[in-house]
């Protein structure tokens, strides 16, 4: 393999690449390459594909033949780019090795800078730049991080030298140490990497590189990115690429620095300039929290010139990627070198604001707008809680940091990621708390409701990772002081245990002691308007699953087209009528089940007027009665005496019942069809009440489009026997009232095998609803009860992808979806199928329901959004 290309080069002279190509140059490789080829000042440098990273991988950690060869090449290309040489004592070249995957992986894999110092190389340096303390802080950083990233040593061996160097000299900052100081923490840094590696520091820079080269590609299989592909749904990706770049020095006195910055602020949307920079410092300073940013607006003060073109570069950069991008750059002496661009991740409320902006700018087009600006995770989060009263809470602030990612969560305190991984599983609500975050603490930071550190700016490790999940984060509190080994933090008025509750306001930066009432947020106006542009473009329905009228409300509101599951039997368990159903399960008789049913009709006549109002003129899916009798009578000792003496039977009387009731597998027992065929009555007494509200909201003047849906067939048989007594019900209604409606009879696809005979099924169903849920319940084998006990280490071992309760089983539980919908239309070309389980609001099963042809998908109220942007999405990429 000697011929294959490993290495691409870029810069402003020579670029092999561009945007395109990002599965083979990764997201920064592939923006590098674009950037120089549109004459954007970027350091040149070169990148070792994602390909490379899977063959060094399968190679057991070696090198494949012939790219040793190219990655000397490409030092040559940046050697002659910037007229520098690799260990030159009079004009060394220095390179930074950073990691870059297709998908954007913000602090999950390694990064090494400086990389080319040695004792020679620091002196030539020192020279060529005629700053001589500039150099040796590089050096002294760059066995820093060769040291944790390349090597293992960690890096608070390092941070405890330095912190005690600075103790001793009586200096705070790190810019206070003199060059001699410096020079003595290079030696202490060294004999720190010596004691913890058992080798002397590397001298030769090529020996680095590669060293580096390898470090980056096994950051790829790190527990953290690993963790992070997991929760973020990263899948298909083979490796990471490493882009190899000439270094440009931010750290080389008061006319350099370095930054980052969004195009658009990215907690709102503004159309401003957001972001931080250092003076004389490099890259991970700012992120990293040691020292405080200064906002970017205070650059056109200190470096008018690079401000300038820094603002002329994010004009170009938006207007040549059509999207709001997130830029880190350095100033050496007075100019501006960009490290890179890429699409900046945002919130909900940011997300939706910069595309309606966008749009109204001329910048895109709606159709842009709707597929690439707005991710369907983004809606969601604008469905997330806000505080009741922001004022009332004003006496319990105990801190204020930077409003780094905004929202309000509640929880109780913890320390650790593994202590909030551990408390969610118990069903708790956490903050997690650290002085500062790392890719480490991603698992925490997503089992959290919010998070809290002490330290770090608006584009640190926490802020761009909360921001990014749509979790509220309060970064930067200089107000606490937390103390990991005694699990506490205090403002020195207030001490706060792991396991107390706080409440964070990620938009003003508050923290507040205790728990504070929330409230659902109020959707802007931008957002109506953005999800009218992606109902233009999607062509399948989006209902929603609701059993009261107050559930239907809401489901118009955020923009359901009709009901695709009412559940009858949780109207059962309102009020009184909970009585009733008890005396129908304690008959002993038909005579005496049919009285008890009549007690229900009513109570269930009202509910269904509710939802035919509420949805008048659209669809209204209603299941009939689903689960096992027993779910509906007690259990506990308390609860059986309680139901003996209201309905005036012995005790012995209700234990016989549920113990006749008990099944070993209630899952696959008496349930669904199964009870509406044993006992007619009861869906003769649903159908009735069904048939009566529509005709009495029919009679109101509104069209009314009932659908009765018969849940678990898994014979022809089964549905038949049960639509004939919903057929007859219907006849005897509508003669009693003197009037027809026009009505639907199908059924759920929840048994595999209903979906084999869909073809028969389908010649006597008017519709099929797949219910998702039960249908790979038994389609895997796996009881969603407890599935729970195992799901999480099949994920986490990549035996499943997801949870697939979570996400559909395309490769599986998909198929029988498939062959179910194209069976049943082979018989009944005019079939209407929808799917009804919670993967109707899940966008990656969203888009699989378009391609394979349903009409609808039905889900919970508040994923309705989510369902409709993600059938947008899904119809603008069959085109594209």
């Amino acid at each position: 393999m000697a011929d294959t290309k490993y290495v691409y080069r870029f810069g402003n002279t020579n670029t092999d690449g561009d945007r395109s190509m990002k599965e083979l140059l990764g997201g920064k490789g592939a923006n590098l390459a674009e950037m120089g080829s549109i004459g954007l000042p970027v350091p040149p440098g070169f990148t070792i594909t994602t390909e490379t990273c899977k063959q060094f991988l399968d190679l057991g950690e070696a090198w494949p033949e012939g790219l040793d060869e190219q990655v000397k090449a490409g030092i040559a290309h940046i050697e002659d780019e910037m007229g520098l040489k690799f260990n030159d004592p009079n004009n060394p070249l220095l390179v930074s090795v950073r990691s870059g995957a297709a998908v954007s992986m913000p602090g999950m894999m390694d990064t090494v800078l400086n990389l080319g110092l040695n004792d020679v190389a620091v002196q030539g340096l020192a020279k060529a730049m005629g700053n001589e303390r500039f150099a040796y802080d590089a050096y002294r950083r760059f066995i820093d991080m060769f040291g944790d990233v390349v090597m293992g040593v960690h890096h608070e061996h390092f941070e405890h030298a330095i912190d005690s160097l600075k103790q001793e000299r009586g200096v705070e900052h790190d810019t206070e140490l003199s060059t001699k100081d410096l020079k003595e923490l290079v030696d202490r840094y060294k004999a720190i990497y010596r004691k913890h590696t058992g080798h002397m520091f590397p001298s030769d820079p090529v020996e680095q590189l590669r060293f580096a080269i390898n470090a980056v590609f096994l950051s790829w299989n790190s527990s953290r990115a690993i963790k992070y592909r997991r929760i973020n749904r990263i899948a298909g990706l083979i490796g990471t690429a490493v882009n190899v770049q000439a270094m440009a020095f931010g750290n080389m006195g008061d006319d350099s620095g370095t930054g980052v910055l969004f195009t658009r602020n990215p907690s709102t949307g503004e159309k401003e300039l957001y972001g931080e920079f250092l003076v004389n410092a490099q890259g991970e300073d700012v992120v990293a929290g040691i020292r405080t940013p200064e906002p970017i607006a205070g650059m056109a003060n200190v470096f008018p010139k690079a401000y300038n073109d820094l603002v002329d570069a994010t004009k170009r950069l938006e207007l040549h990627y059509k999207n709001m991008q997130d830029i880190e750059f350095t100033v050496q002496r007075g100019r501006l070198f960009l490290l890179q661009t890429r699409n900046g991740k945002r919130t909900g409320t940011a997300a939706i604001q910069i595309a309606v902006d966008m749009v109204s700018e001329g910048l895109v087009k709606k159709k842009t707008a709707v597929r690439d600006l707005v991710e369907p995770g983004h809606l969601d989060q604008l469905l997330h809680p806000r505080f009741r009263d922001e004022t009332s809470y004003k006496s319990d602030v105990i801190g204020t940091g930077l409003p780094a990612s905004p929202g309000a969560a509640v929880g109780q305190v913890v320390f650790s990621a593994d202590t909030a991984e551990e408390w969610r599983e118990e069903g708790k609500k956490v903050i997690l708390v650290r002085i500062e975050t790392s890719p480490e603490d991603v698992g925490g930071m997503d089992a959290a409701e919010g998070i809290l550190t002490s330290r770090g700016g608006m584009t640190s490790h926490a802020a761009v990772v909360a921001r990014g999940w749509g979790k509220p984060c309060v970064a930067g509190c200089g107000d606490i002081v937390i103390n990991y080994r005694n699990k506490t933090f205090t403002n020195g008025e207030v001490t706060i245990h792991e396991g107390e509750w706080l409440s964070l306001n990620g938009s003003t930066g508050e923290v507040i002691l205790g728990q504070q009432d929330l409230v659902a947020p109020e959707l802007s106006g931008g957002f109506a308007t953005f999800m009218e542009w992606a109902d233009e473009f999607r062509t399948i329905n989006v209902r929603a699953n609701a059993d009261a009228p107050a559930d239907a409300r809401q489901a118009i509101e955020f923009g359901a087209e009709g009901i695709g599951l009412c559940r009858t039997e949780h109207m059962f368990f309102e009020g009184d009528r909970i009585q009733a159903v008890r005396e129908m399960i304690l008959a002993g008789s038909e005579t005496e089940r049919r009285a008890a049913l009549a007690k229900l009709l009513p109570y269930q006549r009202d509910d269904f007027e509710g939802l035919f109002r509420e949805m008048a003129g659209k669809p209204v899916t209603i299941r009939l009665l689903d689960p096992p009798l027993h779910e509906f009578l007690p259990h506990d000792p308390e609860g059986k005496r309680q139901m003996a003496q209201s309905l005036g039977v012995t005790l012995e009387e209700v234990q016989a019942k549920v113990d006749f009731l008990d099944e070993f597998n209630p899952m696959l027992g008496h349930r669904g069809c199964r009870l509406g065929i044993v006992y007619p009555e009861i869906t003769e007494m649903q159908a009735r009440a069904i048939l009566e509200a529509a005709v009495v909201v029919a009679e109101e003047g509104k069209t009314v489009l009932p659908e009765i849906m018969v849940p678990l067939i898994g014979t022809l048989e089964e549905f038949a026997d049960q639509k004939e007594h919903i057929k007859d019900t219907a006849e005897a209604v509508f003669a009693e009232k003197g009037k027809r409606i026009e009505y639907l009879i199908g059924t759920m696809i929840e048994i595999p095998r209903a979906a084999l005979i869909a073809d028969e099924i389908a010649q006597e169903a008017e519709f099929f609803s797949f219910g998702t849920n039960d249908l790979t319940q038994m389609g895997f084998g796996y009881s969603r009860d407890d599935a729970g006990k195992f799901l999480p280490y099949y994920t986490e071992k990549g035996i499943l992808p997801d949870d697939p309760f979570q996400v559909l089983d395309q490769k599986g539980i998909g198929q029988l979806v498939k062959l179910g919908t194209e069976r049943g239309r082979s018989t009944n070309a005019s079939l209407k199928v929808g799917v009804c389980g919670e993967h109707g609001g899940e966008p990656s099963s969203v888009e699989f329901f378009f391609k394979t042809g349903l009409n609808y998908v039905s889900c919970s109220p508040f994923r309705v959004p989510i369902a409709r942007l993600a059938a947008a999405q899904a119809q603008l990429r069959s085109e594209a």
